[in-house]
């Protein structure tokens, strides 16, 4: 009890967020704590390091299999000795012979563009997706596509180069589909490299232009390659998607004590802001650019921020943003959390995830999840005994606050019971007040019933004391004359000469 009432929250300190190599950019969980540039310069290396020791373990089997055979043919004469180690020798080349293919098939697809697209034609014909998001995303890469030429009309003299670029580099990535996720993101992340550099160079260093140029090519090119790059099927994210949503699912009874969050949801304006946090962070997996899925997380820890200062009524600090994001990504158990991270990480413009607002969201939202994965009982202040038994779902947290009025097997409350209790108020409520509703409707009606008779009774009065009387039709003035006959002709005018 005594962790209870030492409720020190979550803390990180600003330093862990930056890259572990001292740069002064954001890190990232993924990149083992380092920003995007120390990422990729530690990546060549080590992929540089293990391209030298593939080609040193091939040469050196071929040496050993050159050796053997030439010993094996430099005595004929005494070839009717060795026939028992003949045997032995063929299983020894069969063994290296395998040992070197599997070594040099990673040496050897790093240095030719790969063409076996063949063999997995028939597993990406059988996962054809349906007609209707074939037509959507093809109605939104042609848009995307008009918008992306009609930006580089502005730009003029690079726009029919960058557009070629474009289109060439997206070609060539047809051609690499059996490639890992971290191959795939190298390729995009030269081309990101060799782009902007060149823009720079157009520009004479002018930043904001050539960031401008970035996002329109990101935008362009992440929206044609989104199905074949976004949780491949060489990665393992669907799996973490999986085990973080049951995760997350397993941890539905965090309240906001335990993460010591300070966002009080009895605020109409606050809740307002919670939920719509909660519909950014489960928006962010509808969208395909890099960029897009960045501006819901920033959009969503905006609101997150603007939650806490209503509620404190002063500016939020970093020590309240992160429990409050932990909160509402429990709360909202974002779809294909793990692969929207994993492709944020691989495909966007690295330049926003080493600074500005979008970069330090971004790293809290790595950091959240990261603290999710690892959550215990001392992070909620818990003992371990109680983790364990909110976790197996023994009991509850919010009926040991709030106890139910209904009969306990022993000192364990079941919270599925308590739920159907919950749920069984809920609908003799709902029945009272739909009988209250029957029966204003009934009393409506004959009130109607009743209004339309006494409308007709007053209707019958009035015509039987004011009974109607037809008149005949009223005949011409001359009409009753006989003595027309009589009248003399009509005056006709006449004209005088004058």
């Amino acid at each position: 009890m005594s962790q209870r009432s030492e409720r020190r929250g979550i803390h990180v300190d600003q330093s862990e967020l930056l890259c572990k190599k001292g740069c002064g950019y954001y890190g990232n969980a993924a990149w083992q704590g380092l920003c995007s540039k120390c990422w990729r310069e530690e990546y060549q290396k080590s992929r540089q390091r293990q391209i030298q020791e593939d080609w040193a373990l091939a040469e050196k089997l071929q040496r050993e299999e050159e050796a053997a055979y030439v010993s094996s043919h430099s005595s004929p004469q005494t070839q009717p000795p060795q026939s028992n180690s003949l045997a032995t020798f063929s299983k020894f080349e069969e063994k290296k012979t395998n040992e070197k293919t599997r070594k040099v098939t990673t040496v050897k697809k790093f240095f030719r563009p790969s063409s076996r697209t063949t063999p997995k034609k028939e597993s990406h014909e059988g996962k054809a997706p349906s007609p209707s998001i074939s037509r959507q995303s093809s109605i939104e890469t042609d848009r995307v596509a008009r918008d992306f030429v009609e930006f580089l009309k502005t730009i003029h003299k690079p726009g029919r180069e960058i557009h070629k670029q474009s289109r060439g580099f997206i070609e060539s990535m047809g051609n690499k589909k059996d490639l890992s996720a971290e191959e795939l993101s190298e390729c995009v992340q030269d081309f990101y490299q060799g782009m902007s550099d060149r823009l720079l160079n157009h520009y004479k260093g002018s930043s904001e232009k050539v960031d401008r140029v970035m996002d329109q090519v990101e935008k362009y090119i992440m929206t044609r390659l989104y199905q074949s790059v976004f949780c491949p099927e060489t990665s393992d994210d669907e799996k973490k998607d999986l085990a973080t949503q049951r995760r997350i699912r397993a941890l539905h009874w965090v309240t906001i004590q335990m993460l010591c969050v300070p966002v009080d949801e009895d605020i109409p304006e606050v809740s307002d802001s919670v939920v719509e946090a909660i519909t950014d962070i489960i928006e962010m997996d509808s969208k395909r650019v890099p960029r897009d899925k960045l501006a819901c997380i920033t959009s969503c820890s905006k609101n997150i921020f603007n939650s806490i200062k209503v509620t404190k009524n002063e500016p939020a600090s970093a020590d309240d943003f992160l429990p409050t994001l932990i909160y509402i990504v429990l709360k909202a158990n974002p779809p294909r959390l793990q692969s929207n991270i994993q492709y944020i990480t691989r495909f966007c413009n690295p330049s926003r995830l080493m600074t500005g607002e979008d970069g330090y969201y971004f790293t809290n939202l790595c950091c959240a999840v990261a603290f999710i994965e690892k959550l215990d009982a001392q992070s909620l202040n818990l003992t371990p005994e109680d983790f364990e038994r909110y976790m197996s779902g023994q009991v509850s947290p919010r009926q040991q606050e709030d106890p139910a009025p209904w009969p306990q097997s022993g000192s364990c409350v079941n919270p599925a019971l308590s739920q159907i209790q919950h749920n069984l108020k809920l609908l003799s409520n709902l029945e009272k007040r739909q009988q209250q509703v029957t029966e204003g409707a009934q009393n409506l009606q004959a009130e109607l019933v009743e209004w339309q008779d006494s409308v007709a009774r007053e209707v019958q009065d009035i015509l039987e004391r004011y009974p109607l009387e037809i008149k005949p039709r009223a005949s011409a003035i001359d009409a009753e004359n006989v003595e027309n006959d009589r009248l003399p002709p009509p005056l006709q005018p006449q004209v005088f000469a004058g």
